[in-house]
């Protein structure tokens, strides 16, 4: 504890390190301000991206061979775009930022951590900003298209037309990248509860089954579609996750 309060001490005095701390806050707001403003700016190219699963043009479509398709979206309110051209620029600004909040924020925090505790932080920061990543991208390539498609392309009837909210997509689109990011962090999840103590891998062996259920209930709330093609390919990636998950638990445990 004395070599602990020695190295976090270094000199300086909680007031000081509690400037630091605004310093680092207020370096990344600035970041995160400015990367979201040059999003605002190139609102072309962002929205290109961002509607770019509405129409069969799109990479996932021509891979599966989809029949040609587009859903069209419309407009009902006065300032609704405007708004949504703000939140989408703040969400691409924070992601565009977000490897230099994190390294702000490790270089806060790693002075107070012993060498072989910044080895395991690094490790853990790193694997769970990367795996973040994946399964947001995994959404944007394969379970969003596969929702749009489905939900977008859905009548009832051939008399009733769809005309789906600008507003309904962007907003499933946000909400649906970042549910998957945190379901991919399952991996890490468990190698630091594995590394407390409070899960093994035989445990994990043990509840496959009632994982796999609780992977079948929580695929269908992130995809609202009733067709079981798209409900496995939701529900597959997360029991893969599942999977590595013990084999990591395992490992740690050896």
């Amino acid at each position: 504890m004395k070599r602990r309060a020695a190295r976090s001490d270094s000199g300086q005095t909680f007031w000081d390190h509690l400037d630091e701390l605004r310093s680092v806050i207020i370096r990344i707001l600035v970041i995160t301000v400015l990367a979201g403003a040059v999003a605002f700016c190139m609102k072309e190219e962002l929205f290109a991206v961002v509607l770019a699963p509405r129409t069969s043009d799109f990479l996932t479509y021509r891979l599966m061979g989809v029949e040609p398709f587009s859903v069209h979206l419309m407009n009902t309110g006065l300032t609704e775009q405007f708004m949504i051209h703000l939140k989408t620029a703040m969400y691409a600004g924070l992601l565009l930022a977000s490897p230099y909040i994190i390294y702000q924020l490790f270089r806060f925090v790693s002075p107070a951590l012993y060498d072989n505790e910044r080895h395991y932080a690094t490790l853990l920061v790193t694997s769970g900003y990367v795996m973040f990543l994946l399964g947001t991208l995994l959404n944007y390539l394969l379970i969003f298209p596969l929702t749009v498609k489905f939900l977008g392309t859905y009548q009832v009837s051939p008399d009733v037309a769809n005309m789906l909210t600008l507003q309904s997509y962007v907003d499933t689109l946000l909400v649906m990248s970042l549910v998957m990011g945190v379901v991919f962090e399952l991996p890490v999840v468990s190698w630091i509860l594995g590394r407390m103590g409070l899960i093994t891998a035989p445990m994990m062996r043990t509840w496959r089954r009632h994982a796999v259920v609780a992977i079948l209930v929580v695929s269908a709330v992130i995809t609202p579609t009733t067709d079981a093609f798209t409900l496995f390919v939701v529900a597959l990636p997360i029991w893969l996750l599942y999977e590595v998950s013990i084999l990591i638990v395992s490992l740690n445990s050896k």
